[in-house]
């Protein structure tokens, strides 16, 4: 598995990973598709700061994983929260894992001190694999969202980098 820094030619990929997950479960509590256009943009915003990474095998990106902003506000400034989506396909054999490592070294290097998981209560997977990364639960915040028609927990989970 290797691991990059994303670039807008990643885009296409990276938006059909994220628009499975949107469409296809309650890990995300969004109903809105990303845009190739959208993606690139944020890649492109984001360029220089290692805060966007693809994994993939072969040219073909299997996983991404990015941070930005946990809230507005300048008291917030080093922390962030973060997403990551793998492949149905790649899941299991370790991109997770190496994306959320290189993302952590690449917050750790821009100075962040927290990183933040806000994870869907019913994805016992993704609660899972944090907790094993060292992600702490800190807070849940019943019927936070929703999505297909029913009420979603919102588990917070954070790490100290």
């Amino acid at each position: 598995m290797r691991l990059r820094a994303a670039v807008p030619a990643d885009a296409e990929a990276i938006a059909r990973i994220w628009n499975g997950y949107i469409r296809e479960t309650a890990v995300t509590f969004t109903d809105v598709e990303k845009t190739t256009e959208g993606i690139a943009a944020d890649i492109a915003a984001r360029r220089g700061d290692g805060l966007f990474l693809v994994a993939g095998e072969g040219g073909a990106v299997s996983g991404f994983a990015t941070a930005y902003p946990f809230r507005a506000g300048s008291g917030y400034r080093l922390t962030l929260e973060h997403t990551v989506h793998v492949a149905p396909n790649a899941r299991g054999r370790g991109a997770g894992r190496a994306l959320m490592t290189g993302l952590e070294a690449a917050a750790c290097a821009a100075g962040a001190h927290v990183l933040v998981a806000a994870v869907s209560g019913e994805n016992a997977a993704a609660i899972g694999f944090h907790a094993r990364l060292g992600y702490a639960e800190v807070g849940r915040m019943p019927e936070a969202g929703q999505k297909f028609g029913r009420w979603l927990d919102l588990v917070l989970m954070q790490k100290f980098l």
